[in-house]
């Protein structure tokens, strides 16, 4: 496949991908993350072919001119969508495979502890959100959406989505990963004999206030306020059941 045909089916990418996409020209023309993808093969191939210096200086310009930062030395597969494309960063050894989705501020690094193989692998049909950080040599399964702002650092398995700093796995397989926290069932009955003894609660309170003589205006006044109260809230509770 020559280069053409590549851009042809980024652009595609693009389109299916992007609601605000326009037409094709458009997308050619103003879309930098796709601009940083296309540069990044041939600074790549430079790389590969022993031109380092070359490479790493035609990356710098890339850089500057779309905000994108990728090592000529990353590995990127076939119809990688980075949207928005301002300030990602893929790291030398990193892997990405095809048809991603990458957004601004993703950063795929490394942990600074290690040498050789130390950025991730990003499996295919890949989505990591904004302000999202993969770091480390880990990997990352096929199918799997990463949150906003998460920061991963273990491997994770395919069909998987995560959230979180750091990030968990929240979805697998379809299925939501956890216990919901257990919500107490009541019946309308229940609640209604609930509001009875706390009525008959705040009767013998104001039983025992009756007797109280200074101040002498209080506990009839407190007792005209609460069998108001009391009269709403069996109201209320008879019409909800």
């Amino acid at each position: 496949m020559n280069i053409f045909q590549r851009m042809a089916e980024d652009v595609r990418m693009v389109q299916e991908q992007d609601p605000a996409a326009e037409s094709a020209f458009v997308i050619w023309l103003t879309y930098p993350g796709l601009h940083a993808v296309w540069r990044h093969q041939r600074e790549h191939r430079l790389w590969v072919k022993g031109h380092r210096g070359l490479a790493r200086w035609l990356a710098q310009r890339t850089r500057n001119r779309t905000g994108v930062e990728i090592h000529p030395g990353a590995q990127i597969g076939r119809r990688l969508f980075i949207d928005h494309a301002m300030g990602v960063i893929i790291g030398e050894t990193a892997i990405v495979g095809d048809d991603c989705t990458i957004y601004q501020g993703v950063t795929l690094g490394g942990t600074g502890n290690e040498t050789g193989k130390r950025h991730p692998t990003i499996g295919n049909h890949v989505m990591i959100g904004t302000g999202a950080s993969v770091l480390g040599n880990i990997a990352i399964g096929d199918n799997c959406k990463i949150g906003g702002g998460a920061v991963v650092v273990k491997d994770t398995p395919a069909n998987c989505t995560l959230v979180g700093v750091p990030a968990k796995i929240i979805i697998k397989d379809g299925k939501r990963v956890g216990k919901k926290p257990a919500v107490a069932a009541t019946s309308p009955e229940a609640e209604i004999a609930q509001l009875k003894r706390d009525l008959a609660a705040l009767q013998a309170r104001l039983d025992r206030l009756s007797c109280v003589k200074e101040p002498a205006e209080f506990p009839a006044q407190a007792a005209s306020d609460v069998a108001a109260g009391a009269a709403v809230v069996l109201a209320d509770a008879g019409s909800s059941n």
